[in-house]
């Protein structure tokens, strides 16, 4: 029987020739990751352990994002006890304010990780970086703790869900559309435990951006990880920003697969999950008016220089809403830098928005841009979940650039086409 990308790349790092799904195995690790709210906790396991020193000092990424800026004095504490850790173990990929950058886009910048790599980090939304053809998911801190110490990880093998992918998406249409329309399709427990592999031709078509979009709500189908495979836009992109060595993985043709599914991209629409799930998706077209209070641009889904360039196309000569909070927090510093040179940061304040260094903050609900009750928001974020970016009675609807910043214009939620017409 053969293997997907995934059971390959699991099997490589636990040093065995095949495995199946449901089997345990334990796999050498590439890349430990934590943030300021994971961390500390995996830190105290860490002591717990007995352990004078990380399994490998370039190996262990922290990266302090979710609280930082700090906000209070308990996020400050947090993120003293990342920084005093990481100075007293060599770690020497620790990144905060100044530097940092929101992790699961960092790391892919800096490079740290690449094609084959096996990843874990004390976040859910590790799985983003599936789109260079890595291994990467969500483990607990004490997870994070054990992996610091030793280096490996034990892993119950998934099996997979394959989407074949044809064509290419319509104008004004992203990678954020076609994730909202899968998990809509599928269901935020549709994929539980599974690996999400995409391939078909209609890959080619996406940007690396798309794809680390997609990637990253692969968690919220309930997967274990989401998967590219690995061709020249993703080659082009490990090669300018990486140089570590890396492994190309393919799935063999007779790999096993639990649902094949064909998505003609060409058909794909505007989308937005309405609260609390991200599952309960509706397209923009004929919505009746939901007037908006706020909207996010930013955070590890959609705050990549593309996304950018797609908020600013549309709010370009145009107002944000009286009435209307609209904050943009580019995804790093360096995403920050360019979007500065390409005058996308001009184009924000003239329109009448905020824009922050980068931060998960808005996000879960953490600082800068929190709901009070009964107010709504679209935001490019992942998750909608009751209470998520504030106030239980808020509301949050999850969009694509695209629509965030034409909602941030017309005050209320809409497509691009109203904006444009």
């Amino acid at each position: 029987m053969g293997m997907t990308m995934t059971q390959k790349i699991l099997a490589a790092h636990a040093g065995l020739e095949t495995v199946v799904p449901g089997q345990l195995i334990e796999a050498d690790l590439d890349i430990v990751l934590g943030n300021d709210v994971t961390t500390p906790v995996a830190i105290n396991v860490f002591e717990e352990i007995g352990k004078q020193n990380v399994f490998d000092k370039s190996k262990v990424v922290i990266v302090p994002d979710h609280f930082s800026p700090n906000k209070d004095i308990q996020s400050a504490t947090q993120c003293r006890r990342c920084r005093t850790f990481a100075a007293e173990k060599g770690i020497e990929n620790y990144f905060e304010l100044g530097e940092m950058g929101i992790e699961h886009a960092l790391l892919p910048e800096k490079g740290l990780v690449t094609a084959g790599d096996l990843v874990i980090g004390a976040d859910s939304h590790t799985c983003t970086y599936g789109a260079l053809g890595a291994f990467s998911t969500g483990v607990g801190s004490t997870d994070m703790a054990a992996a610091m110490a030793g280096g490996k990880c034990w892993f119950k093998v998934p099996s997979a869900m394959l989407f074949r992918l044809h064509g290419k998406l319509n104008t004004y249409v992203s990678g954020k559309d076609l994730i909202l329309h899968i998990i809509g399709k599928i269901g935020v427990d549709g994929a539980l435990y599974k690996s999400m592999e995409f391939g078909g031709d209609g890959v080619a078509s996406l940007t690396m951006d798309d794809r680390f979009t997609i990637a990253n709500m692969a968690i919220e189908a309930g997967a274990k990880n989401g998967i590219f495979p690995v061709d020249e836009k993703t080659l082009e992109y490990i090669g300018a920003h990486s140089k570590k060595p890396y492994r190309v993985f393919e799935a063999d043709a007779d790999a096993v697969y639990d649902e094949v599914f064909d998505i003609d991209l060409s058909t794909i629409e505007q989308t937005v999950a309405f609260p609390h799930l991200p599952e309960n998706t509706r397209t923009v077209e004929g919505l009746p008016e939901i007037k908006i209070d706020q909207v996010v641009i930013g955070s590890c889904t959609n705050g990549r220089i593309q996304d950018l360039r797609q908020a600013a196309e549309i709010l370009k000569g145009r107002r944000v809403k009286k009435g209307v909070r609209l904050i943009v927090f580019p995804a790093t510093q360096a995403i920050y830098l360019q979007a500065i040179n390409e005058g996308l940061i001009q184009t924000f304040v003239e329109a009448g928005a905020a824009v922050s260094t980068p931060t998960c903050g808005p996000c879960l609900g953490g600082h800068m841009g929190i709901l009070a009750a009964g107010e709504r928001a679209v935001a490019t974020t992942n998750r909608n979940f009751v209470g998520r970016m504030g106030h239980p009675e808020s509301e949050v609807y999850l969009a694509s650039p695209y629509v965030a910043a034409a909602s941030a214009v017309l005050g209320r939620i809409a497509g691009t086409k109203e904006v444009l017409k």
